[in-house]
């Protein structure tokens, strides 16, 4: 865990803050890679992940970007209402599971909304590498869309192309951009659930391939749980086995006997609580494994996964 001072908060668009994190003690941070995130540990004893949105070079700070969700689950409330200048936050040393490939020959970026925080880090590296790229953002309206007059102002302002539904002459043809699928290209999208469904399908209609394919979520779509049932897990080191009733997830139960699962978004999409299964059919309703990962049925996501099967045997 590292403690940081909040340097800076800034309103960055309509509902958007930024919020600029340094040491306590003046030293410089841990490196990170464009794409990563970090977990902040807010003061109701949340934990919820952030982008970060500075240069990937840049050890003197950490810069991450809220919205102020009306759906939230109490983290970006948190750090709108109460998070100022002057306080101190612990968080974790950033990790990145939304990494540039290195070998493509041009990547193309696209980012709804918040979703501009880790594409933006990314557009920051592609640029002073001399990679091929563009950027294209979308948004509702300009006053929603965050760090605009950053990347207006930005060396690679002429790869920058911004969508806004208010205006319809601005409106992102994606099949267009979309139409040519070299196998060396890769995409790289964020954003809302709908947005980032529409660009990755668009995409595969055009011909391209999933391994060139790279998503981020930051909150799973939402699961009709009305069916949901009752199943079993056997913990394969002590030989415990827990009943899971319909209205409790199994990090919930194994919580409640002591067993401890290390957990962070609670919904599937950062892979925090990523746990083997050694026998039986997980219900995966995560947003972190890739369709080929679940496929394999070798590992779920306790935090929100079922299981198809009675009973599921985990490597715990």
């Amino acid at each position: 865990m590292i403690e940081v001072h909040v340097a800076a908060r800034n309103n960055e668009a309509l509902d958007i803050c930024s919020y600029e994190l340094t040491t306590v003690d003046g030293q410089p941070l841990p490196a990170f890679t464009a794409g990563a995130h970090i977990d902040v540990h807010l003061p109701d004893g949340l934990i919820r992940q952030y982008s970060l949105c500075n240069h990937p070079e840049e050890r003197h700070r950490y810069l991450i970007g809220v919205l102020k969700d009306p759906a939230s689950r109490g983290g970006s409330r948190s750090l709108h209402e109460q998070i100022q200048p002057g306080m101190r936050l612990l968080i974790s040393e950033p990790r990145n599971l939304f990494t540039l490939a290195p070998q493509a020959s041009r990547s193309l970026l696209f980012a709804g909304g918040i979703g501009i925080t880790p594409i933006l880090c990314m557009a920051e590296h592609l640029a002073q590498s001399g990679a091929a790229f563009a950027l294209h953002y979308c948004a509702r309206s300009r006053d929603r869309a965050a760090f605009v007059d950053r990347l207006q102002q930005s060396p690679y302002a002429d790869r920058v192309f911004l969508h806004f539904d208010e205006d319809p002459a601005t409106a992102l043809d994606a099949a267009r951009v979309l139409a040519s699928s070299d196998q060396d290209q890769h995409l790289y999208v964020c954003g809302p659930g709908g947005f980032m469904q529409h660009i990755l399908d668009t995409a595969k209609a055009q011909g391209w391939q999933e391994s060139n394919l790279h998503r981020e979520y930051f909150a799973a779509a939402p699961t009709d749980t009305s069916a949901d049932g009752r199943f079993s897990v056997k913990l394969a080191r002590s030989g415990q086995v827990f009943e899971i009733p319909a209205d409790m997830s199994v990090v919930q139960v194994l919580e409640s006997h002591g067993v401890e699962v290390p957990i962070s978004c609670e919904q599937g999409v950062c892979g925090t609580c990523l746990t083997r299964v050694l026998d039986g059919v997980p219900d995966h309703r995560d947003m972190f494994l890739t369709e080929a990962e679940q496929a394999c049925n070798d590992q779920f996501t306790p935090c929100c996964s079922r299981s198809r099967t009675p009973l599921l045997v985990l490597d715990l």
